[in-house]
């Protein structure tokens, strides 16, 4: 990870490309939690790698795009009572 800023919560994350990937929610050690709030996320909590910023300005611009990115960042896990409510 380049130095820079440090990383807030309620920061954009960008990819590559330029392109909007999510909010910070909460930087947790090595992850950052991006918001469920966030359009992009589904209604639900994801979690991207430190490693993959590539530096911090007025945005977090990370060295993946923002599809690689969405394609691997890792979904929170959804209690199974909350997943029996979903499913209906």
């Amino acid at each position: 990870m380049a130095s820079g800023m440090p990383l807030k919560v309620h920061m954009e994350v960008v990819g590559s490309d330029g392109k909007h990937v999510g909010i910070i929610d909460l930087v947790d050690g090595d992850r950052i939690k991006l918001a469920k709030a966030d359009p992009k996320s589904g209604g639900r909590h994801h979690f991207i790698p430190r490693d993959w910023i590539e530096r911090i300005g007025a945005h977090v611009h990370l060295s993946k795009t923002s599809r690689e990115a969405m394609e691997q960042w890792q979904a929170e896990e959804r209690p199974r009572e909350a997943e029996a409510l979903h499913r209906g």
